[in-house]
């Protein structure tokens, strides 16, 4: 493998985390406007996407060339602005796990609010007095 070819495998992986980098933003948008089929789309994408930077980072990794070059410094700017990309794509990766988070704890508040309706409005009693409804009277039984 040349020089060349090393700087290309840089160059692509540059390339591949900067893609990432907007389809993070991407999925933000998604999240946020709660469109499922968009968000299948989006992590159909980045899944892809993680395998060829994955898969690219273990050629890099065996490319001798390449470790020889960057052990001399002379792809500093490139790596220097990969980190740069990585660090950024994790914190938009973190903040998009918490609006998952925070729109999964909705969904729950909302179950267990339309759970207590459904319950206190079939609240009887029965013939001794006593309460009964909810879901046991539906015959669903815990």
């Amino acid at each position: 493998m040349t020089a060349l070819a090393a700087e290309q495998l840089i160059a692509q992986q540059l390339h591949n985390l900067q893609q990432l980098d907007e389809l993070l933003s991407v999925e933000k948008e998604v999240l946020q406007k709660q469109s499922p089929q968009a968000l299948t789309a989006v992590t159909e994408q980045k899944e892809a996407l993680l395998k060829a930077i994955q898969q690219l980072d273990e050629q890099n990794a065996q490319n001798i060339i390449l470790k020889n070059e960057v052990k001399s410094g002379i792809h500093q700017q490139e790596i220097a602005e990969i980190e740069a990309i990585l660090l950024r794509c994790k914190d938009k990766n973190q903040v998009n796990g918490q609006i998952i988070q925070q729109s999964s704890l909705a969904a729950e508040r909302m179950r267990n609010s339309l759970l207590e309706n459904h319950n206190r409005s079939s609240m009887t009693y029965n013939s001794k007095g006593k309460k009964s409804g909810g879901l046991s009277s539906l015959g669903i039984k815990a």
